[in-house]
């Protein structure tokens, strides 16, 4: 209808009758300069500087008293009534001058004051009856209602931080009632200051108004911080339902027992389903796709990377249903520190037989490098039963490969190295530059067997092919840094061979396990966890000191009789200087650790790559190698790495890996705390390593692993668990025919043909009844 350019930054508003006029409303803008302008339809009317203004508070409207009143940032509630600021001085320029105080017009002054002693975050006039209005402020912590002429009604102190309120037409007369929301999620409603009701929020309401929606009074409407509007309404939904007479009959065990056998059937097939995990044949199907190029304009959201650029690589996330599914979320997880643009997707109906494309960048966010180029895409959907109409929660999952590139870029090879590997395979070594065809220079020919690469965080790692043997050596000079080359050149080499058809292709390392270089990364994560414990207890000390000094401070300003300060004001200052290098160090020392424990993880995972390269590991053995040495996610003062796998090595060295019953039957220790050192973990470490180049296997069934096997010459194997002994091992016809006949008597013989102390005591320790 109209529009005026507002001419101030404007702060907030409130309209009305002003004056007393008939059949139309005004406005009333405040800048945050502290002026009033008042608009008249088109016509921009007047404008007035508030007195004393530093900042601008709420601002009402009372056609009672045809006032304006606010809260000023001197804490106290300010009334001014409409025929003042009409006549009072124009304001179209701020000036303090003599010449503005000594020239025309009046002087704009308060109606009436009222220190409320803190800053107001909202206020209303509220009038339900012909009688009497009030004026309702809420605070910090306290809420006021004053009269028209500023005097307090009442007041009530508030037990939390609220966020809004609104007053609403009470029940009993001349009471006032009020919603009033808070920062803990909750919705307060008081009669004057009486609490009547309390009620759960799912956010934290920054405004609310009572409505009537679709024929329902009284519907409470919030709106949250993030912008997400919510109707609720109080009290429960009346149950028309009348429970029938009960007619006594006779009891039918027929019928009770079919019905009881149909209700077992249906929990065992609850039981027997799938459940939160992934299915190979669900309703849902999700795929992933990773770009075989960069981007050409680089997605990172910031350059924390000391690089000129960081590059991103473009994941595609396909998802396919094969029924309407409704609330699916998506979920994309990726290692530490590599970042994606968006990792959390909700859907509100997937149609089905229809493909749906996500697609998401993937950077590197740190400083550091990742231990894993992996990724995982989940999805989660809900799919209701029978028994369960909300539905049973229900998981697909896939893992995409992200590209070496996207953290390295091809660079000079270096000579020398401090740490190197030398991975052994059963074939002629591959040309470096058909395995790494983006990293390598064409022009270049020694390219063909050496071959140099530089992460994007500065280290180097160079691979080398021998010209005459089958092997590959792997060198830099950091430890940690040689994982994801190792890795990937395994990888590499597995795929090249399998696209040219050969099945036996296998990798092994024959050197010694680096696990001095491994107790050195191990010391530098454990350093800096002994080092924010440290910090931590100097923080907390410091801040006790610094309460300490406020409480003397405090006692000291309110007594009546000034007393010298004894220069407790500098030593607060200075404890306030320590408190915040404290807290600096502290919050230094938990980045440092995080990325400790990011390249232990890849340590970590050398060395288990080695050791089954090592000993030939099966797939099942390297899993529980890696949930021994892998068990946490994130690294916490609470729960660290060294203790948790300090005790997940010492269960495997008494139970799988243990020489006799004795360390078997040793327990371990309930709690976890963090070690003074690391001495009792590196020795956990290399005695697994001795027991696993003795023989030893991993496995995790305690039968299993209890159990001992023993050949007899020329004979078959025997097993200490068996439950009898098989014929074959009994030499002669008679040993077979008491065999046959009397077992117990074949057992007698069979122990006394046990020659030697250590079958002896086998024999002993495992009877076979």
């Amino acid at each position: 209808m109209y529009e005026h350019h507002l001419q101030r930054i404007a702060c907030n508003m409130t309209y009305g009758s002003f004056g007393g006029v008939k059949g139309r409303d005004l406005i009333c803008i405040q800048s945050m300069d502290g002026m009033l302008m008042l608009f008249e339809q088109e016509s921009y009317a007047f404008g007035r500087f508030l007195p004393g203004f530093l900042l601008p508070g709420p601002l009402t409207y009372s056609s009672r008293t045809d006032s304006f009143i606010t809260v000023s940032s001197c804490r106290q509630v300010e009334s001014y009534k409409y025929q003042v600021l009409a006549f009072a001085t124009d304001a179209d320029k701020r000036e303090d001058t003599e010449q503005q105080k000594l020239g025309a017009g009046k002087r704009l002054v308060v109606d009436w004051t009222l220190n409320i002693g803190e800053q107001a975050l909202d206020i209303c006039v509220v009038s339900f009856s012909q009688s009497a209005s009030s004026v309702l402020v809420l605070g910090e912590r306290n809420f006021f209602c004053l009269k028209d002429n500023g005097q307090i009604r009442f007041m009530k102190k508030l037990g939390f931080s609220p966020s809004c309120f609104l007053p609403y037409c009470a029940v009993s007369e001349g009471a006032v009632s009020t919603l009033i929301g808070n920062h803990s999620n909750m919705l307060h409603i008081y009669q004057d200051v009486t609490l009547k009701w309390a009620t759960q929020l799912p956010h934290v309401p920054v405004a609310v108004k009572v409505g009537c929606l679709q024929g329902l009074k009284g519907v409470i409407v919030t709106l949250s911080d993030n912008g997400h509007l919510q109707c609720s309404y109080l009290g429960t939904d009346p149950s028309l339902f009348q429970a029938p007479k009960v007619d006594s009959r006779e009891i039918n065990y027929e019928e009770l027992d079919v019905e009881m056998k149909e209700l077992q059937k249906i929990i065992r097939d609850v039981n027997t389903s799938p459940g939160p995990l992934a299915e190979k044949e669900g309703f849902l199907s999700i795929f992933a796709s990773v770009s075989s190029t960069l981007d050409s304009v680089s997605q990172a959201a910031s350059h924390a990377v000391g690089a000129e650029a960081v590059p991103s690589v473009t994941v595609q996330v396909m998802m396919q249903s094969r029924l309407a599914l409704q609330k699916t979320k998506l979920s994309i997880y990726v290692e530490s520190p590599l970042a994606a643009t968006c990792d959390r997707f909700i859907f509100d109906s997937l149609e089905p037989e229809i493909l749906k494309t996500i697609s998401l960048s993937v950077f590197l966010k740190g400083n550091y490098l990742p231990s894993e180029l992996e990724g995982t895409a989940m999805a989660s959907y809900s799919m209701p039963t029978d028994l369960n109409p909300d539905g049973i929660l229900r998981i697909v999952q896939c893992k995409f490969r992200l590209p070496l590139k996207l953290i390295c870029l091809p660079h000079q090879p270096s000579k020398t190295a401090s740490h190197k590997l030398t991975i052994d395979t059963n074939k002629p070594p591959i040309s470096l530059l058909s395995l790494f065809p983006g990293f390598a220079n064409q022009s270049d020919d020694d390219q063909a067997n050496v071959l140099g690469f530089r992460f994007i965080t500065g280290s180097q790692v160079t691979v080398l092919a021998s010209k005459t043997s089958q092997r590959y050596r792997i060198q830099s000079e950091r430890f940690e840094d040689l994982w994801l080359i190792t890795k990937e050149l395994t990888l590499r080499l597995q795929e090249h061979f399998e696209k040219q058809g050969t099945k036996d292709f296998t990798c092994s390392f024959s050197g010694c396990i680096p696990l001095q270089e491994y107790f050195d990364v191990i010391d530098q994560h454990f350093e800096l966890r002994l080092n924010g414990e440290k910090v931590e207890e100097l923080l907390s000390e410091r801040a006790i000191q610094f309460r300490a000094i406020e409480r003397r401070l405090l006692t000291r300003f309110k007594d009546k009789t000034p007393a010298p300060l004894q220069h407790l004001d500098t030593l607060l200052d200075g404890t306030y200087k320590q408190v915040i290098a404290l807290a600096d160090a502290a919050e230094e020392n938990h980045s440092n650790l995080l990325q400790s424990f990011t390249r232990l993880k890849s340590a970590t995972h050398l060395v288990i790559m080695l050791i089954g390269l090592w000993q030939k590991l099966s797939s099942d053995q390297t899993a529980i190698l890696e949930a021994a040495f892998l068990p946490l996610q994130r690294d916490s003062q609470e729960l660290g790495w060294e203790e948790t796998v300090d005790a997940a090595v010492a269960h495997l060295l008494k139970t799988c890996l243990s020489k006799s019953s004795k360390e078997q039957a040793l327990n371990l220790s309930s709690q976890l705390t963090i070690p003074k050192d690391t001495s009792r973990l590196k020795k956990h470490i290399t005695l697994l390593c001795d027991r696993l180049a003795k023989g030893g296997r991993l496995c995790l069934s305690t039968d299993a692993a209890a159990q001992q096997t023993i050949v007899m010459p020329g004979h078959t194997r025997w097993s200490l668990r068996s439950p009898l002994p098989p014929e074959s091992c009994f030499t002669s016809a008679r040993c077979r025919r008491w065999w046959q006949t009397d077992p117990v008597r074949s057992q007698r013989k069979f122990k006394s043909s046990l020659k030697g102390t250590c079958w002896t005591k086998l024999w002993s320790l495992d009877k076979i009844s």
